[in-house]
């Protein structure tokens, strides 16, 4: 149902204010910013109300246009990390890192949103929203008009990316041992083994790669640990600062 030109609009758009901004603040890595973001999604928002047919949450529909607006504003890509060279590493057996100086970092806020904001938006936005808000992976994907497959690709490559930016060359090579599975076949199962999507048979496997391998139970560690700090960083109680909160209120109060 449209939601038109609804009273109530301008409440239901400042109910989902705290989400917008913690996303934005993972996305961009800088508060001011995302307080500018925030506010400038707002505007889009009343500015295309019409628009709004409710194919989509509110709270989906909202996320995308901030995520359009920080596609188009945050055009900067030569500070992150290089999906292609990443998948490289990731799919060398030798390669490792140390788990202990990943979950160091990945237990500091300002560490993670250091790290974030190295990965390509589009995987950034998967993994903060998936990992740290506990958006469902079919909801991101209607979020940001791709497949559920294309979502799952993007967060298995956005944790990769993650846990390597976080290692941030503190990686160490290491020999390897005569194990079910490839190391790079079981990399590629990882995330879904984290999501509890592999059939019997696949996680049999995987587990006994890890229980074997000499380089890829840190990653796997490293893995684990990093996700579950992301979901360390959704707080429900978060305080929006209160000159966006005005921003909010007095652009409803227009309508």
């Amino acid at each position: 149902m449209a939601m038109g030109f609804d009273a109530d609009f301008g409440a239901l758009v400042a109910a989902e204010t705290s989400g917008l901004y913690r996303y934005a603040v993972s996305i961009v890595g800088d508060r001011v910013l995302a307080e500018d973001l925030v506010g400038d999604t707002v505007v889009r928002a009343f500015e295309r109300r019409g628009q709004y047919r409710g194919e989509a949450s509110l709270r989906t529909w909202l996320h995308r246009i901030l995520y359009h607006l920080a596609v188009d504003g945050f055009r900067h890509g030569s500070h992150e990390v290089s999906v292609a060279e990443v998948e490289d590493l990731w799919s060398d057996d030798s390669y490792s890192v140390d788990p202990s100086i990943a979950l160091e970092r990945a237990q500091s806020a300002e560490f993670v949103r250091d790290a974030l904001v190295h990965l390509p938006q589009g995987y950034r936005s998967v993994v903060v929203l998936h990992d740290g808000e506990g958006w469902p992976s079919s909801e991101i994907a209607q979020m940001l008009d791709i497949s559920l497959p294309a979502t799952k690709q993007r967060l298995r490559r956005g944790r990769m990316m993650l846990v390597s930016a976080l290692a941030d060359g503190e990686v160490r090579r290491v020999a390897n041992k005569a194990v079910p599975l490839s190391c790079w076949d079981a990399r590629q199962q990882v995330s879904d083994y984290l999501d509890d999507e592999l059939s019997d048979d696949e996680r049999a496997l995987l587990e006994a790669h890890l229980g074997g391998c000499a380089t890829c139970p840190p990653l796997y560690h490293a893995l684990v640990n990093v996700t579950a700090s992301l979901g360390a960083l959704h707080d429900p109680d978060t305080v929006i600062p209160a000159t966006l909160a005005q921003r909010v209120r007095q652009r409803a109060a227009q309508q």
